[in-house]
């Protein structure tokens, strides 16, 4: 039963059904994974051995017994260090909540409750951030070079995907933070749209933005995972009561007749040539199965950055007011009265981004400042929201690159605040506007790192996303391409 932890989890879920194998063997053999590679990746803040085959050998005699079980149950799983698991430790990597080990389950976490989840993921701090060099504990590494960021701020999660230390994980998307790193790393990467997963028990950065999806092999497993962790959420005013929706159903790689639009603003100045020249290329492959492409226009985006940084820069400050040394997490020592409590934890608590945007935020929702920057911000995303409708009035889905580039050094941006949140630029306007989208890894640049490129689609519409991506799959050369660990250091 060796290299089980290469294959898919719709595949290991047929050799489970078949009783080829069993789900503490398929476990064990990830955690042999983990221990050959996660010294290079580091793609885990935790890593739950015992506990985990604790669970599989649970779900082994449940099988055993005829009980009903999810199509996923008993396949290992990795799950962003932001999203609430009970009684394991949930740090946002962050020093603020090194310690904290949460009394409840997020709904994603209990929806997944007969999969096996293996580990938590290293991330930017509080979701803050596209390199994943942000952590309080450590810095994630591209498995396809182990120099190179692996994206962010759900890099650990896609690092593990990548490099087979986890079959499927779970992320979170406030800006492009799955897609991106999904691209960054040469694994696909959903989300959703917003409102189709509880956000329930995910620590919040930015609540009109935030969004679970998953990170997967393949984009069959991407929609297994969707239907185990999308539905209504009573515990979430933000969830969307819609019925459950099947979402293998749209794995038909027909797509002829299919209209696909190529918005000329995320194709222009900024964008390396060789991503370019991939989204040209899918297209092409689009056309020659039947669909029709064109390029369109959606003149707001220029503004989408600006926007979105105002927006979720101001829902962070007020979120994460919350951290004060109080009630639970980091609170600093030698502290002169509450006013030097405040002061002290959270000086010592947050990281520098953080701290960047928490001010950032305050200054948008300042007196004197809030109509001219907050109130403008939201007045630009309902233009961009728009931009959106009117371009699909005329097309199915939207075809662009999901980033300018490829995966950078460590180190390269880092000290350019600016430069680090223009590696969001052809991700964040979904996020303002709510829509579902899908990073699709399909070619590799000169330097051997991923390329993905992105499918967006109307919102409620994430079954055509799912049906193109997986015609592109299936027609794609790039799908076998795997990482070869030990590159530059």
């Amino acid at each position: 039963m060796s290299n089980l932890y290469e294959l898919t989890a719709h595949e290991l879920a047929d050799k489970l059904a078949k009783k080829e194998v069993s789900s503490a063997e398929i476990c064990e053999n990830q955690f042999k994974r983990i221990d050959e590679v996660e010294g290079d990746v580091e793609g885990y803040i935790t890593v739950l051995h015992d506990e985990a085959m604790a669970k599989a050998k649970e779900i082994d005699t449940k099988r055993a017994a005829g009980e009903r079980l999810s199509p996923l149950a008993g396949i290992p799983i990795a799950v962003k260090d932001n999203i609430c698991t009970k009684d394991i430790k949930t740090t946002c990597a962050s020093h603020m909540l090194y310690n904290f080990v949460p009394p409840y389950n997020a709904t994603v976490s209990e929806k997944i409750s007969d999969l096996v989840i293996i580990g938590k993921t290293n991330m930017d701090e509080f979701a803050m951030g596209s390199s994943t060099e942000n952590s309080y504990f450590k810095k994630t590494k591209n498995p396809y070079n182990l120099g190179c960021v692996p994206g962010g701020s759900s890099g650990g999660s896609a690092a593990v995907v990548s490099a087979d230390e986890a079959i499927i994980a779970l992320g979170s998307d406030t800006g492009g933070s799955i897609r991106q790193p999904a691209s960054f790393c040469g694994v696909v990467g959903f989300k959703p749209t917003y409102g189709r997963v509880s956000r329930f028990g995910l620590v919040a950065f930015a609540s009109s933005l935030d969004q679970i999806g998953p990170f997967t092999k393949d984009v069959e497993d991407c929609a297994l995972l969707l239907n185990q962790i999308t539905g209504h959420d009573v515990k979430d005013s933000t969830s969307l009561n819609v019925p459950d929706e099947d979402f293998t159903q749209y794995l038909n790689a027909d797509i002829k007749g299919m209209k696909i639009g190529i918005p000329k603003e995320y194709m222009g100045e900024g964008i390396s040539e060789e991503v370019r020249n991939a989204v040209l290329s899918a297209a092409k492959l689009y056309e020659s199965m039947g669909a029709e492409v064109e390029q369109c226009s959606l003149p707001m985006t220029p503004y989408a950055l600006a926007a979105y940084y105002m927006i979720s820069s101001a829902e962070a400050s007020s979120n994460l007011a919350r951290y004060d040394g109080i009630r639970f997490g980091f609170r600093a020592k030698d502290c002169k009265d509450l006013e030097d409590v405040y002061f002290k934890t959270r000086s010592e608590g947050f990281g520098k981004e953080v701290k960047r945007r928490i001010m950032l935020g305050t200054f948008v929702l300042s007196s004197g400042y809030y109509d001219a920057y907050y109130k403008k911000a939201q007045q630009v995303r309902t233009l961009i929201r728009e931009d959106f409708g009117k371009a699909f009035e005329k097309y199915d889905l939207l075809l662009a690159p999901t980033a300018p580039d490829t995966a950078w050094k460590f180190g390269e941006k880092s000290a350019d605040p600016v430069q680090m949140y223009a590696a969001d630029i052809c991700t964040v306007s979904l996020n303002i506007a709510g829509l579902p989208g899908m990073s699709f890894p399909f070619a590799l640049d000169k330097n051997g790192l991923p390329i993905g490129v992105q499918l967006i689609g109307k919102a409620m519409h994430d079954g055509d996303i799912i049906r193109a991506g997986y015609a592109l799959e299936k027609n794609s050369a790039y799908t076998k391409t795997k990482p070869q660990l030990g590159g530059a250091n």
